[in-house]
């Protein structure tokens, strides 16, 4: 059967995954005062960091219509969408609705709608199990069950480097972000089971806080020698490099995959920082 996977924007493809074009992505659009930028292939990183780092406005992201998923849907037998967590975004909540909307007019169609309770290279890792998976042959049905299992075994973390985002938005205060910023503490986040993000840890510097993290992955990764760990970087490539090769000696992994990030995730990630999934 014919089948599409489809992911909103904030799934980070790598170089290769975008020349094979077996995933297709749906852009969210980001609004910094009275600039937007989409979310697809025309988004300059770039600019965009530029921008949110002069403006005092927290970014705000919109996601995508029923309409723009609906798009996607057509000319599959079966489709799997998946999305940022839902927690963070109305973009599951608009693929929902696009689904019920097409099988109004195509109920023959499969579409599965997966809340990835993540975001980033989260994402990309459930993308790359759903193809797969698909590559094998599995059926839709085996298929969206093995899925959601998989998420639910997901595990996300991240360390910011700036944290101007948080204080704009509400989530820290003027003088707790700079108190932090004076103190060069890095926060380490997380995401709980229900796609909330979460504070595990603090440090001074970078690199302790990037080590921290190791720890944190070190204590709860499970599974490891069948796993891709995948990496995301906010316009640090370097920084990647060196928490993959921090994880790699003391964990096992399958393989590892290094994204940089899209619009939506370097909203979230802000200039040089850092995701992990796995």
């Amino acid at each position: 059967m014919s089948y599409k996977i489809i992911g909103d924007s904030c799934t980070d493809l790598t170089k290769e995954l975008k020349k094979e074009g077996c995933i297709s992505l749906v852009p969210l659009s980001l609004t910094i005062e009275d600039e937007t930028f989409v979310d697809d292939e025309t988004f300059c990183q770039k600019a965009f960091i530029e921008k949110m780092s002069k403006s005092e406005e927290c970014p705000k992201s919109a996601c995508p219509s029923p309409e723009r998923y609906m798009r996607e849907f057509e000319g599959a037998e079966e489709c799997y969408v998946i999305t940022l967590s839902a927690q963070l975004s109305g973009s599951y909540n608009s693929a929902k609705l696009a689904r019920s909307m097409y099988l109004e007019e195509h109920p023959e169609t499969k579409i599965e709608i997966i809340d990835s309770r993540s975001a980033s290279v989260g994402q990309t890792l459930i993308a790359l199990k759903l193809k797969e998976w698909k590559e094998q042959g599995l059926p839709f049905e085996l298929v969206r069950t093995k899925i959601m299992a998989f998420r639910d075994g997901l595990q996300t973390k991240f360390v910011l480097e700036s944290l101007e985002n948080l204080r704009k938005n509400g989530r820290l205060t003027n003088i707790a972000a700079m108190l932090c910023n004076v103190l060069n503490i890095r926060p380490v986040m997380g995401a709980t089971p229900e796609g909330q993000i979460t504070k595990l840890d603090q440090a001074r510097g970078m690199n302790r806080a990037l080590s921290r993290m190791v720890d944190y992955i070190e204590k709860d990764a499970t599974d490891v020698t069948t796993k891709i760990l995948g990496i995301a970087h906010c316009n640090n490539k370097e920084r990647a490099e060196f928490v993959k090769h921090e994880i790699l000696k003391k964990i096992p992994f399958k393989s590892c995959i290094i994204v940089d990030t899209a619009g939506v995730s370097t909203l979230y990630a802000n200039d040089g920082g850092i995701i992990v999934a796995y």
